[in-house]
């Protein structure tokens, strides 16, 4: 299979999250080495020239630690320089485990690499050979609200898009307004979800 390549760094957590990437893609990728990077000036350091010179793509496990992770390195890491891939929940127990992880959530690891991929792309990585797909006007907060994915009474609403977007639960309303604009116009989104709230009343 011919890997593709692209532009970015993509940070992972671990080792093993690394040698799957890396069957998958063929890009530079760092792991940070779980929860030691809170207290890794160094590495936060490194990260950060290779946010600017290289642009980064933060790629965690969909679980809590993974967002915890993936937080950290967001408010370490300059905004504009850095995408965000996020895995879909899966549920199983990676092979090299005895036991699944606490929420029972597949890690980057145990991802098949069309997973991986797929995820890469949604997050707009810079895929070598491929054309960046113009996006027109983005959603907004304000657009969230109109469709009722904010405020009172929007968890349901925004689980349940989350499920049908097979984006990981663990997603905040920044977050998904984040990949709402990397996964759609807004004109697909004020059509579908807009629509879709008007027909509940």
């Amino acid at each position: 299979m011919n890997k593709p390549k692209i532009a970015e760094v993509i940070v992972v957590e671990g080792r093993y999250d690394k040698n799957t990437l890396a069957q998958a893609v063929d890009a530079t990728i760092l792991d940070v080495g779980g929860f030691s990077v809170f207290n890794d000036g160094q590495k936060l350091a490194l990260l950060r020239r290779l946010a600017e010179t290289r642009g980064v793509v933060i790629f965690t496990d969909p679980d809590g630690a993974g967002f915890a992770i993936r937080g950290h390195l967001k408010g370490a890491l300059p905004k504009d320089r850095v995408k965000h891939a996020y895995a879909p929940d899966v549920y199983g127990k990676e092979k090299r485990k005895r036991r699944g992880g606490r929420e029972g959530k597949l890690g980057v690891e145990g991802l098949p690499p069309e997973v991986l991929i797929e995820s890469l792309r949604r997050a707009g990585a810079t895929f070598a050979g491929e054309e960046a797909i113009p996006h027109g006007e983005p959603i907004t907060k304000a657009d969230m609200l109109d469709a009722g994915l904010v405020g009172d009474g929007s968890s349901t609403r925004r689980a349940r898009l989350v499920k049908e977007l097979d984006l990981p639960e663990h997603l905040s309303a920044n977050a998904l307004l984040e990949v709402l604009n990397l996964l759609l116009t807004r004109e697909a989104f004020l059509e579908t979800y807009c629509q879709a709230k008007q027909n509940e009343v």
